[in-house]
């Protein structure tokens, strides 16, 4: 497979995961995401901002949540974030520790 195939690939697999967290999945927390892989659409819309910033072009969190999202945050916290257990918080704490504090 040529390289530009390979990205077209990537890049085509990477819109579904988007369309599918984002439309067909609404109903999955970030926590929850958080908690058993280690990532959640946050950490998503951090790796298009790294890999725009990488690039040379200028964007900040809220911008990439913005184009992740398809809406702001605040947004998306009315119209699907829902209340998280004191569990699924100590359990963020830990994950986000080990999956995004140390990871620089």
């Amino acid at each position: 497979m040529d390289k530009q195939t390979e990205i077209e690939l990537q890049a085509a697999a990477f819109r579904r995961l988007q369309q599918h967290l984002m439309e067909d999945r609404t109903d999955v927390q970030n926590i929850d995401m958080m908690n058993l892989a280690g990532f959640c659409r946050n950490c998503l819309s951090r790796w298009y901002q790294e890999a725009a910033n990488e690039k040379g072009i200028e964007m900040g969190k809220d911008e990439a949540r913005q184009i992740y999202y398809g809406m702001t945050m605040d947004e998306w916290k009315a119209k699907y974030q829902t209340d998280a257990s004191l569990e699924k918080q100590a359990a963020f704490k830990v994950a986000f520790e080990e999956n995004v504090t140390n990871k620089g």
